[in-house]
């Protein structure tokens, strides 16, 4: 049997790049990016809500008030098309990745940078 060679320095992992464009800019953890170019969005959904508004864009996820119910994919579907309406893109860039029965979601934007939607969320936040 084959002495168990030691682990090297040199044969460590490298650390992953910083996806952050625009020259350093700390992102929120609830948005990442995927390359070559989709932005991964964790969002709470709070649906049932009066109002369709963007209520927090923390590290944790993305807080997103929904003006529809909770039931038979209404809320999903109303999700989508007012982050579409957000984000400045079209309704079919957008997909549900994970969450489609529960509140926290993960959201995908296709064909866009991390820092439009960045932007586009924080422009549109009602942040107290």
């Amino acid at each position: 049997m084959a002495p168990k060679r030691a682990k090297s320095k040199t044969d460590s992992p490298a650390p992953a790049p910083s996806h952050n464009a625009s020259g350093g800019e700390n992102f929120p953890a609830s948005l990442r990016l995927i390359p070559p170019a989709t932005v991964a969005v964790t969002v709470h959904a709070k649906p049932g809500s009066k109002v369709a508004s963007i209520t927090d864009v923390s590290g944790d996820a993305v807080g997103v008030q929904i003006d529809a119910p909770a039931k038979d994919g209404e809320a999903n579907s109303a999700l989508l098309d007012f982050l579409s309406t957000v984000i400045g893109v079209k309704r079919r860039q957008l997909s549900i990745a994970s969450g489609s029965k529960s509140r926290g979601k993960v959201v995908l934007v296709e064909d866009v940078t991390l820092d439009n939607v960045y932007n586009a969320l924080k422009k549109n936040c009602d942040c107290h």
